[in-house]
């Protein structure tokens, strides 16, 4: 989407201000170098040098491990995110891979391709169980969604004893996780990538799942490990998988996950929405306006802990 559109709504939510839109890397170190209040998508160090007047960067993305975070700590630069703004996509993303899996519309679609009035079974949804990994704004999203649909959710977090939207929240740990993992019908998996969650859904994960049972990915891609993945897939130790992210990603051509016919691959997709900047905008001009009333004192929304 074109990045004026960006400049546009912020415009429309701060008349009162003036919002520059830099379109080329000499634009953007003279506007960079008197401003205070920052967006993009990446801020790359050569760029930080010039912004000697820089108090706060609001990140584009939800993510905010590309940028120079140790850098911006020693500045004493705020850093913000877009967490939040993909909610209500990705939370739709992921009922829609679930219930093309409970419906079995992939194995619809190739008897179409091939003009073949052939009935198939199909399951339903109501009386499953779907465990949440990462009770964040997608997470929450996701559990919202699926409410109507009569599941029983298992949500996991860091710190369960903070409660959730789910009817069960657990730990990472491996005795209640693994336990949630048995009972669980769709695994979805919407949370960071950090210690704890690289390589969680490992091979023991697989061999713990029910055999009917499918695993949904809007995290990234090394939250599973790939590996385990395709002997899973291989051995129908799991019915399916969806995967909006992989490891490696992108996935190269020749890599045996794309043959699977029970394997849904969208290329990182789920983030995509048209109201993306429409959203991200309402966040960052709340955090503009407050900062431009309170200053460095300000309380803004998303901060990230640097």
């Amino acid at each position: 989407m074109p990045i004026e559109r960006y400049a546009d709504a912020l415009r429309e939510r701060l008349p009162d201000q003036r919002v520059r839109l830099a379109r080329t890397p000499d634009a953007e170190r003279e506007a960079i170098a008197n401003a205070e209040f920052v967006t993009g998508m990446v801020l790359e160090e050569r760029v930080l040098e010039e912004a000697t007047e820089l108090a706060v960067f609001a990140c584009a993305y939800a993510g905010t491990g590309h940028l120079p975070l140790d850098r911006l700590a020693e500045r004493n630069v705020t850093v913000t995110n877009a967490s939040g703004v993909h909610g209500p996509n990705i939370g739709e993303h992921v009922v829609g891979a679930i219930l093309r899996f409970t419906r079995r519309f992939h194995v619809g679609a190739r008897r179409q391709r091939r003009r073949e009035w052939r009935h198939y079974q199909a399951n339903e949804l109501e009386g499953s169980t779907v465990t949440i990994v990462g009770l964040g704004a997608i997470g929450r999203a996701v559990c919202d969604r699926l409410e109507p649909f009569g599941v029983e959710t298992i949500g996991v977090r860091y710190s369960p004893e903070k409660g959730g939207p789910t009817d069960e929240v657990i730990g990472f740990e491996d005795d209640p996780f693994h336990a949630a993992l048995a009972r669980t019908d769709y695994l979805v998996l919407a949370c960071p990538l950090t210690e704890t969650t690289r390589g969680l859904v490992d091979r023991a994960a697989f061999v713990t799942l029910d055999p009917g049972a499918v695993v949904v990915n809007v995290a990234r891609g090394p939250v599973v490990d790939t590996d385990a993945l395709v002997d899973a897939l291989r051995s129908n130790w799991i019915r399916g998988a969806s995967l909006d992210v992989t490891d490696p990603e992108p996935l190269p051509e020749e890599h045996p996950l794309w043959n699977f016919g029970n394997v849904q691959i969208t290329p990182h997709n789920a983030g995509h929405t048209p109201m993306y900047y429409e959203r991200l905008a309402d966040v960052v001009a709340e955090n503009a306006r407050r900062f431009a009333a309170e200053g460095a004192d300000a309380t803004l929304e998303n901060r990230v802990r640097l």
